[in-house]
């Protein structure tokens, strides 16, 4: 649905949206990919992709919390709907990582240990994680966009409807 909706409120409902994406474009992108280099020598380093990541999404939940009370209703339903994307990105690295930690036990806990099998299995876990990466940049950029329009899905009117006057 479409409202007239000040700047000031467009400004603050693009911001989850951006955050989130700084976190996928730059994290799981450009680290990930600097990081890849290093990875042969010293493979624990990969970790500060998904460190960085549940810090990020933690604030953005933490923000989408805080937004009910104090926010406008625009700028909260911006909050709450990458809010929600937000839960589903932490369930798709949690399941990396649940894959990833396995494949090392498997290996006797030695990274070094590890044969080209768990390597292969390593890349299935974490082919699910990375093309719901790509997604969530094109559903964010979309977000951001209709933020500027002035724009809310039905289901968040429905689930938070907008306050009288």
């Amino acid at each position: 649905m479409k409202f007239e909706i000040s700047a000031q409120e467009r400004k603050q409902a693009r911001h989850p949206h951006e955050y989130f994406l700084v976190n996928l474009i730059t994290n799981h992108i450009l680290v990930f990919v600097g990081l890849l280099g290093m990875a042969r020598d010293k493979p624990l380093l990969l970790l500060i992709v998904p460190t960085v990541s549940i810090l990020i999404l933690g604030y953005l939940l933490y923000r989408a919390r805080r937004a009910l009370k104090t926010d406008p209703w625009f700028a909260c339903c911006h909050w709450q709907l990458c809010a929600r994307r937000s839960r589903f990105f932490i369930g798709m690295i949690a399941f990396m990582g649940l894959v990833v930690l396995g494949l090392i036990l498997s290996a006797g806990g030695d990274v070094k240990a590890l044969k080209p099998g768990h390597y292969a299995l390593g890349g299935v876990a974490i082919l699910p994680t990375m093309f719901s990466v790509l997604v969530l940049i094109i559903m964010e950029s979309d977000a951001v966009h209709k933020a500027n329009l002035g724009e809310v899905p039905d289901w968040l009117v429905k689930k938070y409807p907008r306050p009288e006057g």
